[in-house]
């Protein structure tokens, strides 16, 4: 008896794990090679298109899912996400394909990679494909989360290669762009081990972002920044011709652009080192990149609601102008929170930001205008308490949040007959 039941649990407990491993693995390799095949979503001027019809962007933020997809888990939480965007219509979702040197870092350092991390990768995006779902993936962050570009500094300097201490010499320093450059080969040419397809050549993926926000304050000029999107968007495509690709940018003003003083928020936004319309006007750039967070771009007094939909109004019309007007590409509107940590905040302030942003983009899909989409940030699944920043938000607990998303899908779905693109069972959700 003893001797029995001792044979038995573990393999029971074998039995277990591999069914654990097929459902992980094996049902989704199956179900990815029965589904039908996705196109390419491409530019045609200042409009997304996808099989020939315009595609609007209605999307969300969840930087977490290769995080989160590493163990597995909690990879539930990664198919859980994006099962609750394909069911509210949306259609993008912008999340972090790096993590450098970090926990759970994709990229240990220069040039070695982490193959648990990459097949966590590779999950995130066969996994968005069973629900429809496109990603744009950023490349590296401007910030220290997830390493950053003063993790790329401190790997030359570990090396006894660098130039300078200053995090801006990931702009400049040739052993650094040497190191990025070799990570962009690597990501792009990866073979994903679900679906057997390279990232390159895959539909699931909607674009390429450069970097998350941008900035080289050590030259204001802007000259760094642009030299340095010059070289590595040209590298992208070199690599990738499938792919649209976007700088990252937070949209600020240069400081020779007249709408530094009449639209940025304020006299620091053109001294960053960044130039929104320099930036995008680059040949390789397919669409721009703008975010929204007037909360924490003013003065403590200038915080009131009323001031920020204000704010909201010009500084989104105006980047749709130049789309239309001097870029003559898409504008993704790709980040926009408030945060609740803002003095007297209140969800339906949320919701009143929320609306007007969404209400924008919608009437100028509407007038044929190059306000092409939107991504909130953040979306989150319960009991991700640590990852939700002062913006998070489960859309399951905060229903008259999410019905705003979903009157978005269903309205900017139903424009230029877009609606008859998309997997999700929209008679029953509208």
């Amino acid at each position: 008896m003893f001797a029995g039941n001792g044979l038995f649990y573990p393999i029971l407990g074998f039995a277990s794990f591999v069914v654990f491993i097929y459902m992980s693995f094996g049902g989704l390799r199956f179900s990815f090679e029965e589904g039908r095949e996705m196109g390419f979503v491409m530019r045609n001027g200042t409009q997304f298109v996808l099989d020939g019809n315009v595609f609007y962007v209605n999307g969300w933020n969840s930087y977490w899912l290769m995080d989160h997809s590493v163990d597995f888990t909690s990879r539930f939480k990664v198919r859980q996400m994006l099962k609750t965007g394909a069911n509210m219509g949306l259609t993008v979702c912008r999340t972090w394909a790096f993590n450098d040197g970090h926990y759970n870092a994709l990229q240990i350092s220069p040039g070695h990679f982490d193959e648990q991390v990459f097949q966590a990768l590779d999950y995130v995006i066969a996994e968005a494909r069973q629900n429809g779902i496109r990603l744009l993936l950023c490349l590296v962050n401007n910030l220290q989360p997830y390493g950053g570009k003063s993790q790329y500094v401190k790997w030359a300097w570990q090396e006894g290669v660098g130039l300078s201490a200053s995090n801006d010499s990931f702009f400049y320093d040739p052993s650094i762009r040497s190191y990025f450059k070799n990570y962009i080969k690597t990501v792009l040419t990866r073979k994903n081990s679900f679906t057997g397809i390279e990232y390159r050549n895959d539909p699931t993926i909607f674009g390429w972002e450069l970097i998350n926000e941008p900035r080289c304050m050590t030259d204001r000029s802007g000259d760094t920044l642009q030299e340095w999107i010059e070289e590595m968007s040209a590298f992208v495509k070199l690599i990738d011709k499938n792919h649209m690709l976007t700088v990252g940018n937070e949209g600020f003003y240069g400081p020779n652009d007249p709408k530094d003083l009449t639209v940025n928020p304020n006299y620091w936004a053109s001294r960053l080192g960044s130039d929104y319309i320099r930036n995008s006007k680059i040949s390789d750039i397919d669409f721009t990149s703008v975010h929204i967070y007037p909360d924490q771009w003013f003065h403590e007094d200038e915080k009131a609601i009323e001031t920020q939909l204000k704010f909201v109004h010009k500084w989104m019309l105006s980047h749709i102008d130049d789309g239309d007007e001097v870029l003559k590409k898409p504008v993704l509107f790709s980040e926009y929170g408030l945060s609740k940590k803002n003095q007297n905040f209140t969800v339906s302030d949320r919701e009143k930001m929320y609306d007007t942003i969404l209400n924008i983009v919608y009437k100028s899909a509407k007038r044929n205008k190059s306000g092409a989409g939107a991504l909130v940030w953040q979306f989150l699944v319960g009991g991700m308490e640590e990852y939700s920043d002062d913006y998070g938000i489960v859309p399951a607990e905060s229903r008259s949040t999410q019905s705003l998303f979903i009157k978005q899908s269903c309205r900017m779905g139903k424009t230029k007959g877009w609606i008859n693109q998309q997997d999700v069972n929209f008679k029953a959700l509208c």
